[in-house]
């Protein structure tokens, strides 16, 4: 069985990134991962990001765009992942969240989602747990945005920590939309009350059961963020990819 390959979210590194975005990409590879999913370049120019990957032996796995970005500056996000050598596009976040809110958001997702699929780019939406709500048809909005758009246009990023703080289970979501989920993001929660964002392995996601999913559903790259953490990032992207590590080599021998 073929390993899928791991990348972390640079957001999860932010602060490390400002003092020396370098750095901390030549540590994200001394830990080793395969690849990053970029939220910015560092004040770096892609050919610049390019060579510095190449350098450090890590791919681009993807990029987080702005929604703004996609609406207005589709064609030089597009062209800066062909430098990279990215074949997805990401849109992360949305502010506004009426119903009409999201039916405009799809018609532009779709729109958007064509154009990157006619230059070899895969357009995907990733979800918090606010697009778990309902719309007055009964239907939960992330079940529209990838409903109500063509799949060869949308594909997803599913965030397991917002699926499960939401009451979902990650795994039927993954088995849902098997071969239109090409990245996953793996994030852990602690047990307690507070819910906080936790070190793959040690919270109550079972991230044993995504993993165990990955091959049946399609997925091409694994994504570790944790949005905050209570120790140094480093320390915390080091125990996660440790528990990876370990699980996805025994997944290979399977």
């Amino acid at each position: 069985m073929t390993k899928i390959p791991v990348a972390v979210q640079m957001y999860t590194l932010r602060e490390e990134s400002e003092k020396d975005f370098a750095g901390t990409l030549k540590k994200v590879a001394e830990l080793g991962f395969d690849g990053v999913e970029f939220a910015g370049y560092g004040g770096m120019t892609p050919k610049e990001v390019k060579a510095l990957l190449d350098e450090l032996g890590l791919q681009a796995a993807s990029s987080h765009i702005s929604l703004e970005e996609l609406e207005n500056n589709l064609a030089q996000v597009i062209e800066d992942q062909k430098i990279l050598g990215s074949k997805y596009i990401v849109c992360p976040y949305i502010e506004n969240r009426s119903e009409n809110d999201y039916l405009a958001l799809i018609s532009l997702l779709d729109q958007a989602g064509e154009t990157c699929r006619r230059e070899g780019i895969t357009l995907l939406y990733h979800n918090h747990d606010f697009e778990l709500e309902r719309l007055s048809d009964g239907r939960m909005a992330l079940e529209a945005i990838f409903d109500d758009t063509n799949p060869d246009n949308l594909e997803t990023e599913f965030d397991v920590y917002w699926l499960t703080k939401a009451g979902e289970n990650p795994v039927e979501w993954l088995k849902r939309y098997k071969n239109r989920t090409p990245l996953v993001h793996l994030k852990d929660m602690t047990t307690d009350s507070e819910q906080f964002f936790a070190e793959l392995g040690t919270g109550g996601v079972d991230i044993e059961a995504v993993l165990n999913t990955g091959k049946e559903a399609g997925v091409k790259w694994w994504v570790v963020e944790q949005d905050f953490s209570r120790r140094n990032p480093f320390e915390s992207i080091e125990i996660s990819i440790n528990y990876l590590k370990e699980k996805l080599s025994n997944l290979a021998k399977i």
